[in-house]
């Protein structure tokens, strides 16, 4: 008994946690995956009740993970999994990993402070290919590609809307923001009310996601716009509300990073793009912006649609919803290629960065 082996200790940081979106359910399934595994795993922020709502938003079982105050840097643990704002942290833990979400660029990178503190850095992990370019020049690092996780099957098995089949529904979740990384909802909306006032009829266009961030008055400003129209925003729902809402939609919208240069502001386009996985798991067909990380998700006109321009994102809509046979062949094509992000997957691939 007494030789009993101690478990390996790990302490994970986000300093984004409260705003609960992608980034944040990358972190905590690494959380997850490592306490599946044995590990005490310790998140390091203030408030305890963090993760009572991390659990309601994303669908996660963190009864495992505890929560301890202070920013300790991985001090007296095995392993320290830190995402970064942008700069370079002095780690302290036996294993250093720093996770990359956004494409960081032009902040002095490669000082010699940076490069000193990268010396303490075991793996640098980013969550997309786009990412990975600007990451890797920027701080002069050879980082490991790791997609987010995404729980493929139980999308791919949601019950589906009125009489077992899906609904006429257009889909968009994405936070109702206009900070960093907007995610144009404003487009979607000019661009539906035109496809209404063209003659539309027996569609809808819902737009779902948190407000809780400083998004209250967009999300209003975007009631306003919407007025007349079959447009309905529903503001912070929890996961099982985003699950039944996927289970009715037949196509997925995204315009984040419309309008953006994203060689000269990659920060403003979408890294990568969980929501866009998960549509796809539930046969949503998505129709979303060309820029970004979605086209390592999309291979377009097989399990997708990219989009350049408002008029593009229209016509490409209207011919999904002429030609249904069209759309069920989208539809199964998605659910496969989403097999590609599963779970599963990123619980091996983390595993290997970390183990």
């Amino acid at each position: 008994m007494g030789n009993a082996k101690k478990a390996m200790r790990a302490a994970i940081y986000n300093p984004y946690l409260d705003t609960l979106g992608g980034g944040e359910r990358y972190v905590m399934t690494v959380a997850q995956v490592l306490e599946k595994n044995g590990w005490e795993v310790d998140v390091e922020w203030d408030d305890a009740g963090i993760l009572k709502k991390l659990e309601d938003r994303l669908g996660l079982d963190l009864s495992g993970v505890r929560v301890v105050s202070g920013i300790h840097k991985g001090r007296e643990y095995d392993l320290c999994f830190w995402l970064s704002d942008g700069s370079i942290p002095r780690l302290y833990a036996q294993k250093n990993i720093l996770h990359f979400q956004v494409p960081f660029h032009d902040v002095s990178g490669k000082s010699l402070f940076n490069r000193l503190k990268l010396r303490r850095i075991h793996k640098v992990v980013c969550n997309s290919k786009f990412t990975k370019k600007f990451i890797d020049k920027e701080y002069g690092v050879n980082s490991v590609v790791v997609y987010p996780p995404v729980d493929v099957e139980e999308f791919n098995t949601l019950p589906v809307g009125k009489q077992g089949k899906k609904e006429n529904i257009i889909l968009s979740i994405g936070r109702f923001s206009q900070l960093l990384q907007a995610k144009r909802q404003d487009v979607l909306v000019s661009v539906f009310k035109k496809m209404v006032d063209g003659g539309l009829e027996g569609w809808k266009l819902i737009l779902a996601g948190g407000s809780d961030i400083g998004g209250e008055e967009f999300a209003r400003s975007l009631r306003f716009e919407t007025r007349g129209y079959p447009i309905e925003i529903i503001e912070n729902p929890d996961f099982e509300a985003l699950k039944k809402l996927y289970g009715r939609a037949k196509i997925f919208w995204s315009a984040s990073g419309f309008g953006v240069n994203e060689e000269k502001e990659p920060e403003k386009v979408e890294h990568f793009g969980i929501v866009v996985v998960e549509a796809m798991a539930a046969g949503c067909v998505p129709v979303v912006n060309n820029k970004g990380g979605y086209s390592e998700i999309i291979e377009n006109g097989i399990n997708g649609i990219l989009w350049d321009s408002r008029n593009e994102l229209r016509e490409q809509t209207v011919r999904l919803i002429k030609d249904e046979k069209e759309r069920i062949k989208f539809s199964k094509t998605c659910k496969k290629r989403a097999q590609q992000f599963s779970q599963a997957k990123f619980e091996d691939e983390i595993l290997k960065v970390i183990l």
